[in-house]
């Protein structure tokens, strides 16, 4: 899906509106995609906070939560402006909230049983500032807090047209969303954008909503993908709208999603048999690592690898074979020359291998015909000897951190899209440049973003997982860029699955969850 500006998107609702596309209808779209989203993350009911401006991005706000409403959730409106201010359709989807006069702000919601609490309305537009945000703490934790249910808020201020600095009541209506994301443990989703941010360039007001998802409506927006937006940002979803329709048929960065991925994974046809599937040659630990290998390989069979076999160094081989999945072949290795000769389709070389014996793998790098996945101490290797990209026998997928990245490519310190666009000008390489939105690309290609994960996947072994998926889908017939883009989407997937319907948490989070996990991300695909 394409990325676009501003005027692009501008242009998009136009030509819709032109060919007889109703406003309304788009509107009631994007909300019931804004719906689903929080119900993909929080599938039980529980309670949320809508912060609607005047114009349309409050209507789409308000569609998703007349959405939230029918499945169960307990709505707050808080109106920034007064209603007579709203345009005609917030007006409209206001009043198919509303069924219950107006509570002033300060003014605590009565909990009796004889009042329907399905949906509070609250008009913040009469006060700003401090005053403001000790009011709505008050309201949220006597109407709320007192639950075990998720507190989720809507960021309907401001949509695409606006610009930073922010003005009031919207700062005020900001910061407020700020405190009770801080103070009171909310998840924020900014609809179409967090409200202070620019939509192109991805420059913040001081006081940005700092959203935990920000659902995206027909495309993603430029500034959305900006290095500097990453935390007021956070997780992107996409809510597709076919009557929108992009002016540029060749984008040249895209948002890797659902609809894009999921025509890359055919089913397979009842008479499959292994040899279809890819042999998987895994070169991977040392002593000390040797989880490396057993993560790379599982992450290879998960991703639907035929056969893996797992190359490791004689004075690992018992432990390594011991401890490996019992669906892996593991194979002690005297010199990674020997390799060479072995029947791979494809390879997944360096995690935790060391740099005992860098010339060796240097020379299995290079001259390996085969499709290879890097990672690790692969790279670190070839870190030091980059001209060995350029003499490949076979295709590269490089998979570096940002510290890797690093070593790889020193002395640039543009943005990550453009360090991962001139490295791969320099090197016919494709390249898979971890981070909180990995960037996929290769020369000639679209830079895709990915969208899935959470900070829960900043702990080691995450990316060996990713090298054993990456490999097991080239395995499969898909190409080093489409494997990337898939590996990288699926393994963010089953970590979001792992935390928000399965318990784990950031903090407890490990990668065989993303492994237990693959399977279901696999199928949304």
């Amino acid at each position: 899906m394409p990325i676009l500006t501003s005027a692009e998107m501008r242009a998009a609702e136009e030509a819709a509106f032109a060919r007889g596309v109703q406003v309304e209808a788009l509107m009631d779209k994007a909300g019931a995609g804004v719906g689903q989203a929080v119900t993909k993350f929080f599938p039980k009911p529980g309670n949320c906070i809508v912060f609607a401006g005047k114009g349309h991005n409050a209507g789409d706000a308000l569609v998703a939560a007349q959405c939230l409403r029918g499945l169960g959730w307990k709505i707050e409106i808080r109106l920034a402006f007064k209603t007579d201010d709203c345009s005609e359709l917030t007006r409209k989807k206001l009043e198919g909230l509303n069924r219950r006069p107006p509570q002033i702000l300060g003014v605590t919601p009565s909990l009796s049983g004889s009042i329907d609490l399905g949906v509070t309305l609250v008009e913040l537009w009469a006060d700003v500032g401090n005053q403001l945000s000790a009011g709505q703490e008050i309201i949220a934790a006597e109407a709320y807090l007192r639950t075990a249910t998720p507190l989720i808020i809507l960021d309907g201020l401001l949509g695409v047209g606006a610009r930073p600095p922010l003005r009031e009541p919207i700062r005020a209506a900001c910061r407020s969303i700020n405190q009770l994301r801080k103070n009171k443990g909310a998840y924020v989703f900014a609809v179409d954008l967090p409200t202070g941010l620019d939509s192109d360039s991805g420059k913040t007001d001081r006081d940005c909503v700092i959203a935990d998802f920000t659902v995206t409506i027909g495309f993603a927006k430029m500034g959305l993908i900006a290095d500097e937006a990453l935390n007021r940002v956070g997780r992107i979803e996409v809510v597709p709208l076919h009557e929108l329709r992009p002016t540029e048929k060749k984008p040249k960065e895209i948002i890797a999603s659902p609809p894009a991925l999921c025509g890359l994974l055919p089913r397979r046809e009842y008479s499959a048999y292994k040899n279809q599937f890819g042999r998987i040659g895994v070169v991977a630990g040392s002593e000390g690592f040797v989880g490396a290998a057993l993560m790379t390989s599982q992450g290879a069979l998960r991703a639907g690898a035929g056969l893996v076999e797992v190359f490791v160094p004689e004075e690992i081989y018992e432990i390594v074979a011991a401890a490996a999945p019992m669906e892996a072949m593991v194979k002690p290795v005297q010199s990674y020359r020997d390799l060479l000769k072995q029947r791979a389709d494809v390879w997944a070389v360096g995690p935790g291998l060391g740099k005992s014996c860098a010339a060796e793998v240097l020379e299995l790098i290079e001259k390996a015909k085969q499709p290879m996945v890097i990672d690790a101490d692969g790279l670190n290797i070839l870190a030091e000897k980059t001209s060995v990209l350029r003499r490949c026998k076979g295709e590269r997928l490089l998979t570096p951190h940002p510290g890797e990245m690093n070593r790889l490519f020193p002395d640039h310190k543009e943005p990550r899209a453009a360090t991962a666009k001139k490295f791969c000008n320099r090197f016919a390489v494709t390249l898979l440049l971890k981070g909180s939105r990995t960037i996929v690309t290769e020369r000639d290609r679209p830079l895709s973003y990915n969208t899935t994960g959470n900070p829960g996947m900043a702990t080691g072994g995450m990316g060996d997982i990713l090298t054993g998926v990456c490999a097991g889908l080239v395995g499969q017939g898909l190409s080093l860029y489409d494997a990337a883009r898939v590996g990288a989407w699926v393994c963010g997937r089953a970590a979001e699955m792992a935390i928000f319907n399965d318990g784990q948490s950031e903090q407890s989070l490990l990668p065989r969850d993303v492994l237990d996990h693959l399977g279901e991300a696999f199928n949304e695909l």
